[in-house]
């Protein structure tokens, strides 16, 4: 493979940012790469990795497909379900349950404001993230709300299988499932194509608007599953946490391959992509560097992929 083809395949760049930044943190941090450290970077990319399920769907069905109510859905899964548990290990299922059925209802919204009411998606998702947004601060009066069970935390932060957390099991699941999906079902072909050529897809009869508002759908549910991952991760929630999910799920699917244009893409990059953001985001904490600036060279790594990768390139993982 030429260097030309290597700068434009998304696989190989995910997979040589990974090498690097791993060998880069090992320099700065002797141990960053031991065994332990990675299980724990890994564990925090399989939230992210979640997230950037949905927002890989949305983007994937085109039509300037993105989704900025995502965070806002984490931080209101995390309220919803630390307050149906209530620290309780009985009430677990019971909390995913309520969790998921929520966001996914307010993504079906989301897609309805698109496909029916025709409303720009990055309009329609921005305001539903200022509504979310106000009625978590109404709710909780600004005060971190819910606790989460013992056995969902030991369930994120311990040892399960083979060594691993069994969040990572689950975010394995979901690879494998997605993967499926996109590649062996109508369903997930109808995405490919309204993502290509929506009015071909219409022209030959998919249900167009029905696909459109279940990815959406589907990524709400994602971001409610990725909300009870985190406050089991942390222990409790708070309405911004969020927040640091929005960006940061776009550019992982930026960096899987994924054409921001639709129809072009698949989550095994999107899986290489969160992992090679948690490391750089370790990276620059090791650095010692501020937010600010992490949300700065964030923003960067997303233009330089746009000018390698080129906005409508039709690139296959």
């Amino acid at each position: 493979m030429t260097a030309r083809a290597l700068l434009t395949n998304p696989l190989a760049l995910a997979a040589g940012a990974i090498a690097l930044l791993l060998a880069i943190g090992e320099a700065l941090s002797p141990g960053f790469a031991q065994g332990d450290q990675i299980v724990r970077l890994t564990t925090v990319a399989a939230i992210l990795g979640i997230v950037a399920a949905g927002q890989n769907l949305v983007i994937l069905g085109g039509r300037e497909g993105i989704d900025l109510s995502v965070g806002p859905m984490v931080s209101l899964g995390a309220v919803i379900a630390g307050n149906v548990m209530a620290g309780q290990d009985a009430a677990i299922l019971p909390a995913v349950l309520a969790a998921c059925a929520v966001t996914f209802a307010i993504g079906l919204v989301n897609g309805l404001g698109v496909t029916l009411v025709r409303i720009p998606p990055l309009v329609m998702t921005l305001g539903m993230t200022a509504i979310i947004q106000g009625g978590l601060v109404v709710y909780s009066q600004g005060v971190p709300s819910g606790n989460a069970a013992p056995a969902l935390m030991a369930f994120v932060n311990r040892p399960l299988l083979f060594g691993l957390p069994g969040i990572l099991l689950v975010w394995a699941v979901i690879a494998l499932a997605l993967g499926f999906v996109l590649r062996c079902t109508a369903f997930g072909l109808g995405v490919y194509a309204i993502g290509a050529n929506e009015r071909a897809a219409m022209l030959v009869g998919l249900p167009v608007a029905r696909i459109r508002c279940l990815l959406y759908g589907f990524s709400g549910l994602f971001a409610g599953l990725a909300g009870v991952c985190v406050i089991g991760y942390t222990g409790s929630s708070f309405i911004s946490v969020g927040d640091q999910y929005v960006l940061s799920s776009i550019i992982a699917v930026v960096i899987g391959g994924t054409s921001l244009a639709g129809g072009a893409g698949g989550y095994l990059g999107t899986v290489l992509g969160a992992l090679a953001l948690v490391l750089l985001q370790s990276v620059l904490t090791t650095l010692q560097l501020e937010t600010y600036g992490r949300q700065m060279i964030f923003g960067l790594t997303l233009l330089v992929l746009m000018l390698l990768y080129g906005r409508q390139a039709r690139l296959r993982v």
